[in-house]
This record gives C-alpha cells, sequence and structure tokens, in this order.
C-alpha cells in the first residue's frame, strides 16, 4: 500500500507543478479530497478531515537533493542520534524489539506549549528497505504496553499512526531523494480547528 501511494503522489507530480486550478484536491480513488495548506518547491503539506472527529490527517510530500537516502532513513530510526537534535524531547526509549519482524515499541515523551501538560507516546514502529522496487518505508502505530503505565505527569496519546514512504533519485546511498510522509494523532487538546491548523502551517 505504502509503494502504491507513492507511486500515487507521483503520477501527480506534473499536477502539482502546474498551474491547475484542481491542485489543492489531491485525491486517489475513492478518497475524501485533500487540501492543499503549504506549496513550497520541495515541500507539500495536505490535510483531509477524519470522519467523526475535528481532528485532521495530514500527508507531506517533499524531497532532497544534497543527502543520501539512506543517511535520511537512519537520523528517522536514531532515538539516541533525535534527543540531540530535537529540543522538544523529554524522554525517547526503545522498550521491547522483536528480532524476528524487526518491529520495536518506543515510548516518547514531547514537550507541549505551556500551559499544556507534556505529552507521551508508546507506539510500534517497523521498518522495510525493498530494494526490489526501490524503497524505505517506515510505519508507527499507537500500542499499549504493560512496562509503560500513564504516568500522571504526561498526557497519553492513545492514537497515533505515522506512515513515511522514501524513494531515492538514483540508488539509496546517492544524494537525492523524494519522501512521502502521511499522519495523524489525536493530542488531546481543546483548541478548536483553526488554532491546529495555524500551528501546523507556521510549525
Amino acid at each position: 500500500r505504502s509503494a502504491q501511494e507513492m507511486k500515487h503522489m507521483e503520477n501527480i507530480s506534473s499536477l502539482l507543478q502546474g498551474s491547475n486550478p484542481d491542485r489543492d484536491a489531491v485525491v486517489a480513488a475513492g478518497e475524501q479530497p485533500w487540501e492543499m495548506i503549504m506549496d513550497k518547491k520541495h515541500f507539500k503539506l495536505w490535510r483531509r478531515p477524519i470522519e467523526g472527529t475535528h481532528l485532521y490527517q495530514y500527508r507531506v510530500f517533499g524531497s532532497y537533493t544534497d543527502v543520501t537516502p539512506r543517511q535520511f532513513f537512519n537520523v528517522q530510526l536514531d532515538t539516541e542520534y533525535r534527543k540531540k537534535w530535537d529540543s522538544l524531547v523529554i524522554k525517547l526509549d526503545v522498550i521491547e524489539r522483536d528480532l524476528a519482524t524487526g518491529s520495536e515499541v518506543i515510548h516518547w515523551v514531547t514537550h507541549f506549549p505551556y500551559p499544556m501538560y507534556s505529552r507521551d507516546y508508546v507506539y510500534v514502529r517497523r521498518y522495510s528497505v525493498d530494494k526490489e522496487n526501490n524503497l524505505m518505508v517506515l510505519v508507527s502505530r499507537a500500542v499499549e504496553h504493560p512496562n509503560v503505565p500513564e504516568d500522571p505527569e504526561y498526557v497519553r496519546v492513545r492514537t497515533y499512526e505515522s506512515q513515511m514512504v522514501i524513494r531515492p533519485h538514483k540508488t539509496f546511498d546517492e544524494n537525492g531523494f523524494d519522501y512521502l510522509l502521511t499522519y495523524s494523532d489525536n493530542p488531546q487538546t481543546v483548541f478548536p480547528r483553526y488554532c491546529v491548523s495555524w500551528m501546523v502551517s507556521s510549525g
């Protein structure tokens, strides 16, 4: 499915670069339309409402020309390095690994703007380097884990899904790639939609 979604984005790349008035609505077969909220040369951001909620699902399509796909992929996976570059991280630990599938359970605690409590996530992630299709895929979703009970200091985020697909322009070890990130979560804030939209667009 990840490969198919990346293929769809590549198929509409001419639409994104052109002046077609419908380019803000990126639609795959049977999908609700995506609304474009940021359009830059190497970074495009869409959203669509999640039915029955006040929340949105987000989709980013971007590219880099001065980094290799493998370097970018490794940065996504490296929890120790993230603690150095992401100043919002309070805690980021691998709780459990399954060697058979390569899955990992992660506990992530992140600062939220004052006066809100910090949020914590417990999620499982799995990744794959697909040489046949020249893709790298990283998927994550929220889970429960007995070793990470809720902490009254934090607000537990129970709804979270993320899917990243990386497509090299050439090979995994040569500079240049496109990436597609599809993401949704429920951080349990009381902000109205327009506030959340502003935070996503500006931050």
